[in-house]
């Protein structure tokens, strides 16, 4: 029988009777832990994706770090191994044995209305998705960065406005490597250069000279439109263009105009930086993290300086206004997002009505991403501010969470009815309330590996058991547990606890599709 979880009670402090709060859900991409410093590892990642020790390799994040101690960071917070099941896990507050998402490219197949076998969309089977429950409560809604829904109809996902990276061919952009056979060998080919590249998929680029599509945008002529869509940003589009800016510069039009408006809005902005992308400014290169521009950080604040980007046809010159490569320098970037969010929250004077959630989708490429060892793909960043909310708890929170319960965290927060078979838990209640618990375990896969942690225990996708009652200097080295004899009964207890868990969720072989064979 499947593990029920308690219900969740409607706590209604002055923050969410007053005025229902907006909410923005910043979903970093690739991006562990481990490379936060607020999270104190003594090891990160260097720009070939190795483990290091390296300062030059380490993150600065002053805004990522103020609002971790000003509000609330969770220690322990799962996502999924990789980028789609982690997606399906956030936006429907289930895990795979419900959506079907077991892992990049390996889903569950359903027929459409013209008999079409499909990925099993994730409004099939949840259909009360994120963008759904903030609809309900009265919000209006925008959806900004990477989708990966995998060609499911985003309009179907409770979102008014998209702009969408990370889809198909833009007229306005070379920046862009598609596959093509010949002689009978499938190449992958630059459009910028017309050469062959060394690279593992079809891509476009999200970062320069951006690839871009507006859904239902109120100033589009059509539905679908690809941007640049006027005379005045078709003029501004070409190299110096950033997709990261472009993104945020859409969100803060959306915000400003919901506050003239006197509307609740929910941003759910599921950034690009922290994934690999193509550097086309350097195609020769292979660096997984191509640079960004370049920030400076002062006692008031960021300064994000010029670029000065010249060239074409895959011969650029930078002239020195672009970082090194590295997931570090795409995590200071994203810091100095959240900088700007803050700016423009009190610009507004909303940053006392307003919850802004940091996380992110799996583990860093090379460490984590895709990986079952212990919690190397699924121990993600968690960081809750709101700063008009009364939060009981503030700064570092020893307790264990995983991406389904922002779905219920939200719908608490919104004042939205929660959907039936969730088996996320709603954090709105710990992080308000004297109460010095949240829940008993986390689950997480990879395919039809399981991972399973406790207060004290873990069972990694290999199905090794490790103590995490102390948490490793560098975030990852448990002790195994080789001998069960020599423990306390209460982790005999846990152990059992947690193997009903992986019990109730083993469908991946049984039921991995809608319909049960």
């Amino acid at each position: 029988m499947r593990i029920l979880i308690a219900c969740f009670c409607l706590i209604l402090t002055p923050f969410l009777v007053a005025k229902k709060p907006n909410v923005i859900l910043i979903f970093a991409d690739d991006i562990s832990a481990r490379e936060l410093p607020i999270y104190g590892s003594n090891q990160w990642t260097d720009n070939e994706g190795q483990t290091v020790r390296d300062p030059a390799f380490r993150a600065a994040t002053p805004a990522l770090s103020k609002i971790a101690n000003e509000g609330v960071w969770l220690e322990t917070s799962w996502s999924a191994t990789v980028c789609a099941p982690s997606r399906a896990m956030l936006m429907t507050g289930r895990y795979a044995s419900s959506h079907k998402w077991w892992h990049n490219r390996d889903f569950g197949m359903s027929t459409d209305e013209e008999g079409k076998e499909v990925i099993y969309p994730l409004y099939e089977s949840s259909p009360n998705l994120i963008g759904h429950i903030a609809k309900k409560a009265g919000y209006d809604t925008f959806w900004a960065g990477k989708t990966q829904m995998w060609e499911a109809d985003l309009t179907r996902f409770g979102f008014d406005e998209i702009v969408q990276t990370f889809h198909g061919a833009n007229p306005f952009s070379t920046f862009r490597v598609t596959p093509r056979v010949v002689d009978g060998i499938r190449q992958f080919i630059n459009h910028d250069t017309g050469n062959p590249v060394k690279t593992s998929y079809p891509q476009a680029s999200v970062l320069f000279r951006p690839n871009v599509l507006l859904v239902n945008h109120p100033e589009a002529k059509q539905p679908k439109t690809w941007w640049p869509n006027t005379p005045e940003s078709e003029a501004d589009y070409g190299l110096n263009t950033y997709g990261p800016d472009v993104l945020q510069e859409f969100i803060f039009d959306f915000i400003e105009r919901k506050h003239e408006e006197e509307r609740p809005f929910f941003v759910y902005h599921t950034a690009n930086l922290g994934h690999d992308n193509f550097d086309f400014l350097n195609p020769q290169s292979g660096e997984k993290w191509p640079g960004t521009p370049r920030l400076e950080w002062t006692d008031s604040g960021y300064k994000r300086l010029p670029t000065n980007i010249t060239g074409s046809e895959g011969n650029y010159e930078t002239h020195g206004t672009i970082t090194e490569p590295g997931v570090h320098t795409h995590l200071e970037y994203l810091d100095y997002q959240v900088w700007r969010y803050l700016n423009k929250m009190r610009e507004l004077g909303i940053e006392d009505n307003t919850i802004l959630i940091f996380t992110s989708d799996n583990g860093t490429w090379g460490y984590g991403k895709g990986k079952e060892v212990k919690q190397r793909g699924t121990h993600v960043p968690f960081i809750v501010y709101a700063p008009g909310a009364h939060l009981s708890k503030v700064g570092r929170q020893n307790i264990i969470s995983d991406l389904t319960d922002v779905l219920p965290t939200l719908a608490e927060v919104m004042g939205a009815e929660l959907p039936d078979g969730l088996l996320g838990k709603s954090l709105w209640p710990y992080l308000t309330t004297d109460t010095s618990e949240h829940r008993d375990w986390i689950y997480s896969y990879k395919a039809g590996r399981q991972l399973v942690r406790g207060k004290h225990l873990l069972r990694d996708g290999n199905k090794k058991w490790w103590d995490t009652t102390r948490t490793p200097a560098d975030l990852d080295s448990f002790q195994p547990i080789d001998d069960w004899e020599s423990l306390p009964a209460s982790y005999q207890a846990e152990r059992q606890l947690l193997e009903q868990v992986l019990q109730s969720e083993d469908r991946y072989h049984t039921h991995h599709g809608p319909e049960t064979r």
